[in-house]
């Protein structure tokens, strides 16, 4: 794959910027004025996750937190800060978390390899996996097992945000924003929704928040 020098991304901004002022001059302006994102969108920092591309949005549509393999982690004070504002001050309307088939992290947590650091971060992933390795063993190929583990994983990531007190809080008030858990097939381009049900886990974050 051919990839742009430093001065050929700085021309192909220069390119982008013209062309949106041609379509709407006030365009950077407005944009400048605030940001007021219906959504929150916690994904995987994958290069190849392009995602105004891939969900065909503007830039201020999606607030975004990535790190590896779109964990939900209830100790990263990065991401329940971006939590709270995205709750909070921005009023989010719905919150995305989005794996991705052929992601690293899910293949190294399923493998069992020691990848240094970053083995701190995909332990709960390979947890995942214990805990459902007969299900996922069973599958006859290595990609299916691969993905159907990414699947998984997001489910867990959806679940862990009703574990926090800002979403507890926020149920409590009636304020929630909608949660979604999707995965986005690289090799299609194309975007799944899991379809993952969390009237459960919303009725037992509004326990907690009483309690």
């Amino acid at each position: 794959m051919k990839y742009n020098s430093i001065e050929q991304i700085i021309k192909n901004n220069r390119a982008w910027v013209a062309q949106k002022q041609a379509q709407d001059r006030s365009y950077f302006e407005e944009m400048a004025s605030g940001q007021k994102p219906p959504y929150l969108y916690i994904g995987c920092s994958d290069s190849r996750l392009a995602l105004t591309r891939f969900t065909g949005t503007e830039p201020g549509e999606l607030f975004v937190h990535r790190n590896i393999a779109n964990q939900v982690s209830l100790t990263d004070m990065n991401f329940l800060a971006i939590l709270n504002y995205a709750i909070i001050h921005l009023e989010v309307k719905h919150i995305i978390v989005a794996g991705h088939y052929g992601c690293g992290g899910i293949k190294a947590a399923l493998e069992g390899r020691t990848i240094g650091i970053i083995d701190n971060w995909v332990n709960p992933i390979r947890e995942i996996y214990l805990e459902k390795k007969d299900e996922i063993d069973a599958l006859p190929t290595q990609e299916q097992r691969l993905n159907r583990l990414a699947e998984f994983n997001v489910v867990l990531q959806v679940k862990n945000i009703y574990q926090t007190s800002i979403m507890g809080q926020s149920l409590e008030q009636q304020k929630a924003p909608e949660v979604h858990g999707w995965v986005v097939d690289i090799k299609t381009g194309l975007i799944t929704d899991l379809e993952v049900s969390t009237k459960q886990w919303e009725l037992r974050s509004l326990s907690l928040a009483g309690f």
